[in-house]
């Protein structure tokens, strides 16, 4: 053996007893010094307590070698609360790379069991559905658990209050507009508590339609609230790993000045990933087909002719719009106009949410009203005026020579209502008699027709089953009431009001008026008068006239 070799070997020998030595003397050293020793040992060594983070354990003198440090009762430990997603804070501007948000459907928390896993189907707007294995969804909310059935507009509804992500796109409008901070709204409030806004946020989450019948076009609140909540349900939607590959809001103007308008107030919501592009015919067609191919927008702002030719040379693709805005029914095109407007419709596939600002009160624009809207729709008006709250409801008075004719044509008014499938979709008619009257003829007569009668308990509690007509089809149910009833009665539901007597003071046919039809833009009231009752002629002139519809010649008369 080498001479270094030995040397090393009593080096190494040497470093054994001490270590030896050191650990027969820690027999002798009290209890507390041998924790302390044991407690830097575990230090080094990396073990801690599971309750105390990053904290080494320390020694107790219950416990002074930490004996019982791997019999902690973990079971208490609440679990990690899930971060909330960015994407409830800002739409990502790469919509490509974005995907659904694992436990979140429309930015509720969803707890899934997976004892009970089924397929759940989530459907769009436009009527696609995707299946998904989610077991049993529910959403909670304010303690409380509300089953989701799929539908993106039922998720909507569980929700009372326009979400976080809607307002700060309300308020980069408004800052990017008003950077000092110099917005004088209504009252001074701001965008976020526009009463109008808010409405609207409404009615767009139940899934109706709205027709908007305030008198005027769209101003800057209305535009901003559309644009906001158009951006809100995108990204909603993207949360669930939806792609949008066309527009989603087109929005129809009369005139390119309107067009660069509701550009500009939706622009700010560019840095949010929501790009806006307008169509008009004041730039080059060629320009803009190349500024299509350029981008996808998410926002189309377009005059309807102009929209028709780029669809028409295949440079954009609408029949996936979600969301449909017509504005400009009081345009000087007119009927070319509105007849344009159709055309686009027509272009849409499925049935977008629509919105109508129904700005002009004459009775020529009901039926395009009528074509685009043909379902149940909310109307929409802060405006209390006569016009405003009976806009598309068409009054139709006729004077009759006696009371046998006035029979006779309320119950041939009836039958037209009958007749037109437009209207019988939805259909509700309502009498309105005198107290005093006998209504027993009336009921016989509406019988005869094959009609069921519902006459209200204030009357005589009559009542019969539907009846079905000679083709199989159930003919609709009348109710009659009388007139002491019709504070009390919910005339919001009837599409067809016909008072056969006119026994009613103005203040009575004005209630009926504002308050009847409320779910259609198909509303009729059809009043009937003879020549003893000329004392209405002039009160009901002024109406007819302050809501823009025609006056027939023998009331003039009369």
């Amino acid at each position: 053996m080498a001479k270094g070799d030995d040397a090393v070997r009593r080096k190494k020998n040497k470093a054994q007893r001490k270590k030896l030595n050191r650990k027969s003397d820690s027999s002798t050293v009290s209890a507390r010094v041998a924790s302390i020793i044991a407690a830097k040992k575990r230090r080094k060594a990396g073990k801690r307590r599971i309750c105390q983070g990053m904290c080494f354990s320390l020694p107790t003198p219950d416990d002074p070698f930490n004996e019982r440090l791997d019999k902690k009762d973990i079971s208490r430990r609440e679990p990690q609360k899930p971060k909330p997603s960015k994407l409830d804070r800002k739409v990502s501007a790469k919509r490509k790379d974005s995907v659904a948000t694992k436990g979140s459907v429309l930015g509720h928390n969803v707890a899934l069991k997976d004892e009970q896993k089924k397929s759940v189907t989530l459907i769009n707007n436009m009527g696609k559905s995707r299946h998904i294995d989610s077991g049993k969804m529910e959403i909670q909310q304010d303690g409380k658990k509300v089953g989701l059935h799929g539908n993106q507009e039922q998720a909507c509804k569980s929700s009372d209050f326009p979400s976080k992500y809607l307002i700060l796109c309300l308020k980069a409008i408004e800052d990017t507009l008003y950077p000092d901070g110099t917005y004088n709204g209504e009252e001074g409030k701001r965008l976020f508590v526009n009463p109008w806004g808010i409405e609207f946020w409404k009615c767009y989450s139940a899934g109706k339609d709205i027709l908007e019948t305030s008198g005027s076009s769209s101003d800057f609140e209305q535009i901003a609230w559309i644009a906001s909540t158009a951006a809100d349900v995108i990204s909603r939607r993207e949360k669930e790993g939806h792609l949008f590959t066309g527009p989603f809001l087109l929005f129809i103007v009369p005139s390119k000045e309107k067009a660069l308008k509701v550009r500009s107030l939706c622009k700010p919501l560019k840095a949010q990933g929501i790009h806006t592009v307008s169509l008009h015919p004041g730039a080059s067609i060629d320009h803009q087909i190349n500024g299509l191919q350029s981008c996808e927008p998410e926002f189309l702002v377009s005059t309807p002719e102009r929209l028709l030719e780029l669809v028409s040379l295949k440079a954009t693709d609408i029949s996936g719009v979600s969301m449909l805005v017509i504005d400009g029914m009081e345009s000087a095109s007119g009927g070319c106009y509105l007849d344009t407007v159709k055309s686009v419709r027509q272009s849409i596939s499925g049935k977008p949410h629509t919105l109508v600002f129904f700005n002009s009160f004459n009775n020529a624009y009901v039926p395009a009203v009528q074509s685009l809207l043909t379902g149940l729709v909310y109307r929409l008006s802060l405006n209390d005026s006569v016009a405003s709250q009976s806009a598309g409801i068409i009054q139709s008075i006729h004077v009759c020579s006696s009371k046998e004719e006035r029979t006779m044509k309320g119950i041939q008014a009836l039958d037209n209502a009958y007749s037109n499938q437009i209207i019988a979709q939805h259909l509700k008619v309502l009498y309105v008699v005198g107290k005093d009257n006998n209504i027993q003829k009336l009921v016989s007569a509406v019988k005869f027709k094959g009609y069921s009668i519902s006459i209200s308990s204030y009357l005589n509690s009559m009542e019969s089953g539907n009846s079905l007509d000679c083709g199989g089809r159930m003919r609709p149910t009348v109710s009659i009431i009388d007139t002491e009833n019709i504070s009390c009665t919910d005339l919001g539901e009837y599409g067809v009001v016909i008072i056969p007597d006119f026994v009613l003071s103005i203040d009575d046919y004005l209630q009926i008026l504002t308050r009847m039809a409320r779910h259609t833009v198909n509303g009729v009231l059809h009043s009937f008068l003879t020549k003893d009752d000329s004392q209405h002629a002039g009160p009901l002139i002024e109406i007819l006239e302050q809501c823009g519809q025609e006056v027939a010649e023998e009331l003039r008369n009369l």
